[in-house]
């Protein structure tokens, strides 16, 4: 399969968007013709410079209100083919997309189209040209690709196919089924597109909202499944308008749009028949187990500071590194590793960030295979040397120049605590801290496609819908990713402003990447005891809170008192039972989240969320003061 992208779904000028694309591996490009309308060079030139980049002009759209139209309007028509078709052959590309028309004056009929389409078809041929007709949502005549492919049918002309646009048929609810009664010769071009459910007019929807495969809520795969059954072996491209992304840099946005086309490729070859499977399916998603590690990068005092917390949250040293600077924390089936490391990633991290989460392990099933999917679908690898009887782990790069290392028992990369940690005695027993229950990792607004996509086409995950969660100063977005088993739980929040806790986390840290970590405890009122009896700074909670938990929920009086003693947070719902209580902000923002699940309760307490951030405001700097 060739992959392909609209040049107007990157921002930027005409040769920043091809670099992005080329870099993130397209085959080629449709040339839209707005864009190149606004580049200062000629057709020659942008056809060379394409191609400078190892890139082909696949499509050149687009081109209205062709079809059905009276004289003298439909001779004018005519010639504005013709000097598109010059245009075209100089810029070296061979296909143009005609889109059915939203003239008013247009006349209709299908017989009168493919007349029209087969005299624009026999004027192409005489260049060695294609048309390629696609059915606009909005068309004022034709607007289903069914007839738009009955209008392609009776032209009857070997130059003449038809374009199918995954938005186009998805949005009016059309099934995709339908598509397999098109031969897969005459699909001459596929153009792909996702979008979140929103009722609101198709044009606007259309223009606004759509988004990478994978990342909205149409049946994109279903879509495909049905384009690849019909026998199409063409270019399948993207063409995607969304305000967010035109304000994106064009080389995250090329990036993702490369691994949801891959990640849709292997997705639709995994439902073919063997016999028809053009290639073999990469490595399957990665079933995650769990958090192997999470590691700090600190120093001085900052290192001190945070291993305080670790002491007053019930963690004791269980191990130092043969080789280097790192201290192994442990309680339960949790691991900290605290880096103090003046060279390598750990120190370039500090230095960027301050004390910050550089680091995640996840535990996979696979690691090798892990890796080898996140290479196709485009991530950043990571390594660095190691020394004497450390083992080569596998890595990419993550959020905010972040790392991930992929553990796994099969190849024995799980022995690293035991051949790389020479053991400690710890102190104490902990405090019942079991596991880590999630990971929050905030970003800006415009990050959260791109990482929600991220991780669930490279790890068995599913996403939840996302959820405003309101600060003092602004809004954030959140959204839950977890698999099915719930073992690996990351939240991703988008903050809009500088002003909201999780905006002003992101301007302190230069971009770090995770801001709070949730470990979960069976005893949570016994792990709070143990927890104050060690010193533990817990975040206070305003009297207002509980006044205000008695109105919402059926607590006893006893309840309401235990939860303001400690501290503590609530919600339910029709499953279960939640509570949570939290440190003090530390380190420019960062914070722990004490919580206990009972019952079935998946949620994450966002009922709780701006109480929580109000409280870690009123203990933090205010507004115009530095940081330093």
């Amino acid at each position: 399969m060739k992959t392909s992208i609209a040049t107007v779904s990157v921002s930027g000028s005409l040769p920043e968007k091809l670099e992005a694309i080329a870099s993130a591996g397209f085959d080629g490009i449709e040339i839209f013709e707005q864009d190149f309308i606004a580049h200062d060079g000629s057709p020659q030139e942008v056809g060379k410079l394409v191609r400078s980049m190892g890139l082909e002009i696949m499509l050149f759209q687009p081109f209205r209100d062709f079809e059905c139209l009276p004289e003298p309007l439909r001779s004018k028509a005519f010639d504005r083919a013709e000097r598109k078709f010059d245009l075209m052959q100089e810029l070296g590309t061979d296909l143009v997309l005609v889109c059915s028309s939203c003239h008013p004056q247009s006349l209709g009929g299908i017989d009168r189209a493919a007349a029209d389409f087969h005299e624009l078809g026999e004027r192409a041929a005489k260049r060695n040209l294609r048309v390629g007709f696609e059915a606009l949502a909005w068309g004022h005549h034709i607007n289903d690709h069914r007839d738009a492919w009955e209008v392609v049918r009776r032209a009857d002309h070997e130059n003449v196919g038809v374009i199918l646009d995954s938005f186009h048929t998805l949005s009016r609810k059309i099934d995709p089924d339908s598509i397999r009664s098109i031969p897969g010769n005459k699909i001459f071009f596929i153009q792909l597109a996702d979008a979140p459910l929103i009722d609101m007019d198709l044009l606007y929807w259309s223009r606004h909202f759509r988004n990478m495969p994978g990342e909205g809520d149409l049946a994109v795969g279903d879509f495909m499944k049905s384009v690849t059954a019909t026998g199409y072996s063409g270019p399948v491209s993207l063409e995607i308008f969304n305000d967010q992304f035109r304000a994106g840099p064009a080389k995250m946005i090329a990036k993702d749009g490369y691994r949801s086309l891959i990640a849709l490729q292997d997705d639709v070859t995994r439902d073919l028949p063997a016999p028809v499977q053009t290639h073999a399916p990469l490595p399957s998603r990665s079933t995650v187990e769990g958090v192997s590690f999470i590691e700090f990068a600190t120093r001085g005092d900052e290192a001190k500071a945070l291993e305080t917390i670790l002491e007053t949250l019930g963690f004791a040293p269980s191990g130092h590194h043969i080789a280097k600077d790192l201290t192994l924390w442990m309680q339960g089936d949790i691991r900290i590793v605290v880096n103090r490391e003046t060279t390598g990633f750990a120190n370039s991290a500090y230095l960027t960030h301050g004390t910050t989460i550089c680091d995640i392990g996840i535990s996979v099933q696979d690691a090798a295979d892990t890796i080898i999917r996140a290479r196709h679908l485009g991530a950043d690898l990571f390594n660095q040397p190691t020394g004497p009887g450390e083992l080569e782990i596998p890595a990419i790069r993550g959020l905010g120049s972040s790392v991930l290392h992929f553990i796994d028992q099969k190849s024995g990369l799980d022995r690293v605590w035991s051949q790389e940690f020479s053991p400690a005695n710890p102190q104490n027993s902990g405090v019942g801290l079991k596991r880590i229950d999630h990971l929050a990792q905030t970003m800006s607004y415009g990050e959260m496609l791109s990482w929600s996509l991220f991780y669930t086409t490279l790890f068995d995950m599913r996403k939840s819908a996302m959820v405003d969660v309101v600060d003092p100063d602004g809004l954030v977005r959140s959204q839950a990713i977890e698999t099915a088993s719930g073992n690996f739980k990351i939240t991703l929040n988008g903050a809009e402003t500088h002003r909201t806790m999780a905006g002003n986390f992101l301007a302190d840290s230069f971009g770090a990447s995770v801001q709070h970590v949730a470990f979960a405890t069976d005893n949570i009122f016994a792990t709070s005891s143990a927890m104050v009896q060690r010193g533990f700074a817990v975040l206070p909670m305003s009297k207002n809170y509980y006044a205000d938990l008695a109105a919402r929920f059926d607590l006893d009086r006893e309840s309401l008192a235990k939860l303001q003693q400690h501290n503590m947070l609530y919600d339910e719902d029709a499953e279960g039972c939640f509570f949570q209580f939290y440190s003090q902000p530390f380190a420019g923002g960062m914070f722990f989240e004490i919580i206990e699940r009972r019952g079935g309760y998946k949620g994450y307490g966002a009922a709780n969320a701006p109480f929580r951030i109000a409280a870690q405001k009123r203990l933090m700097r205010g507004y115009g003061i530095p940081k330093r």
